[in-house]
């Protein structure tokens, strides 16, 4: 255990290592700078000439924002009509067929939103052309628009007053060229050479030890599993994800994926203090960021590492911890790092079983998305943080008696509204949806969804209910893990949680490029004696406080009825 624990520490470490260069890289890209990947810039020109795009053209907030949401509609109506016909499109040699439109319309939304709710199977559920030209694409693209949208906003903080914050192609584009591709190449030559598949071929049969005979799926999986993790997008090539032996085959592709899925989030606060100019700030985001990790994940891996009570109520040792839907290359303390990392970052990947995690971690995993800060996705991450910095000014000004100022620019009722409206929607589409669920499956067990509701939960009770909250909680972050004993791949469950997965992307996105761009084209007022200092510890303390507040006060009672609940009962 003690090997498993200093390897979860190495792989921290490793990751903050790698983020700091990659960091100060990616703000030198978007600053403008010379940079080694600057022999893609021939490549970016002829994209620019045959779309008729001009990347010098300057946008204000309102045409980032049109432009954004503009082609992700276009990204969208691809997505769905290619799930939908897929069996009728070349690159299928395992004879899949073409999803049903409910489907289709979750799968297309998940991946175009970056959250990869699986309701299918990756063996069967999509062909390898689906895989690639559809799913892997959308890794790619959904990535880099949250990445854009980020330089949006660090654009607006760094300049004193303008209306013109940069390009959206153009970050859009670099975001691709010059940090997705070039890094998720290294990541899937790795994940090859240890043996995750990387050709075109159908199914392989084996005979088992037990003397049955087994197809087992393949196809070129390296370069999806290499986008998906670094782009904190999750969805996996094969349906156990990265438990898959051919997914994650050792402790090298382990490593290999936890650092890729961690670098870029942590690499983008890093980038923020070099773009902007103010590392103190910067330093002060990423320490409760951390501090909001290791309260996650300490009590998880402690949790994991004890094992069951129930089990031990029976007088049945567990020297190995709780080891029920974890994969034994990884153990149980491995496997509840990864399983806080994936959850508090947007990735949603998974190496065990979520569903048969012990209720404390249940709840730990939950949390993770319900802040949605720690790090977060890519790009997005600082986006979800940057409203709560907004409520948190507000209030250290009402304390002080003072009107809120953040970097030079006062905070009006306009941005307050807006904060708090993303603050408030959160939680309600997440209530909302899990009480709707609940009422049906109380009172219309028989209803005709396809899947008929007394069907939706292998586990009554009080998992039963936190299978539930899990799967609009992981819709609205954006996160696409799940507690997978229930059943989700209906009418109800595929357009319910689809709708939470637009709103649950856009609203966080809108809101902070609004706030930042009405903040910049207000007068810059230089600080002064009497004025908030937001990179210092205190504001990094009221700052996690108002997360903690906020966070305990929209979700205690829903995970009191589910999770916590569990606990107890199991003690």
């Amino acid at each position: 255990m003690t090997t498993e624990i200093l390897g979860v520490i190495i792989t921290y470490a490793l990751t903050l290592l790698l983020a700091w260069p990659l960091g100060k890289y990616i703000a030198r890209v978007f600053k403008g700078e010379r940079t080694w990947s600057d022999f893609m810039a021939p490549i970016e020109r002829l994209f620019y000439k045959l779309s008729g795009i001009n990347p010098k053209e300057e946008m204000n907030w309102k045409q980032h924002l049109k432009a954004l949401l503009t082609i992700n509609l276009v990204w969208f109506v691809y997505a769905f009509f290619a799930l939908l016909f897929q069996d009728k499109l070349p690159l299928n040699p395992d004879g899949n067929p073409g999803q049903t439109p409910d489907l289709a319309f979750n799968t297309a939304i998940s991946f175009v939103v970056n959250c990869n709710l699986q309701h299918y199977s990756g063996e069967s559920g999509v062909t390898y052309f689906t895989q690639l030209f559809v799913l892997e694409f959308l890794h790619f693209v959904s990535a880099a628009t949250g990445i854009a949208s980020l330089i949006v906003v660090l654009k607006a903080l760094k300049d004193k007053t303008t209306s013109k914050l940069g390009n959206f192609w153009d970050f859009f584009v670099k975001t691709i060229t010059r940090i997705l591709l070039p890094l998720a190449i290294v990541i899937a030559i790795i994940l090859a050479f240890n043996g995750t598949p990387a050709s075109y071929k159908g199914k392989d049969s084996y005979v088992s030890l037990q003397g049955d005979t087994v197809n087992v799926s393949r196809g070129p999986a390296a370069g999806m599993i290499a986008i998906k993790h670094l782009g904190t997008n999750g969805g996996g090539w094969f349906g156990a994800n990265s438990a898959h032996p051919l997914e994650n085959p050792n402790y090298i592709t382990y490593i290999t994926e936890m650092v890729a899925q961690v670098v870029l989030p942590i690499a983008m606060i890093f980038a923020l203090g070099f773009f902007i100019n103010r590392k103190k700030f910067a330093y002060v985001v990423f320490g409760v960021m951390t501090l909001g990790l290791l309260c996650l994940v300490i009590p998880t891996i402690i949790t994991e590492i004890h094992g069951s009570p129930a089990i031990a109520h029976m007088g049945i040792a567990q020297p190995t911890g709780a080891m029920e839907g974890k994969e034994v290359r990884f153990g149980p303390a491995g496997s509840a790092y990864w399983s806080i990392v994936t959850t508090i970052i947007s990735t949603g990947s998974v190496n065990a079983m979520h569903d048969s995690t012990m209720p404390l971690s249940g709840l730990m995993q939950m949390l993770g998305m319900m802040v949605n800060s720690f790090y977060g996705g890519c790009g997005v991450g600082f986006l979800n943080y940057y409203i709560y910095i907004v409520i948190a000014v507000f209030i250290s000004g009402l304390m002080v008696g003072r009107t809120p100022e953040f970097m030079g620019h006062k905070l009006e009722a306009r941005e307050i509204k807006i904060a708090a409206l993303i603050t408030l929607l959160s939680p309600f589409m997440i209530l909302a949806g899990t009480a709707l669920s609940s009422f049906i499956l109380a009172h219309h067990p028989g209803a005709d969804w396809a899947v008929k509701p007394s069907a939706w939960l292998n586990n009554p009770g009080y998992h039963g209910f936190s299978e539930m909250l899990y799967e609009y909680t992981s819709s609205n972050a954006n996160n696409g893990s799940g507690f997978e004993g229930l059943g989700d791949n209906n009418i109800f469950w595929n357009v319910s949680t689809g709708f939470i997965l637009i709103l649950g992307r856009f609203l966080p996105i809108i809101g902070p490029v609004a706030i930042a761009g009405l903040m910049a084209n207000k007068k810059f007022i230089p600080a002064a004696a009497g004025t908030l200092k937001t990179d210092s510890l205190t504001f990094g303390v009221m700052t996690f406080a108002v997360i903690i507040i906020i966070n305990a006060l929209s979700y205690f009672p829903a995970l009191a009825l589910g999770p916590i609940a569990e606990y107890f009962s199991m003690h």
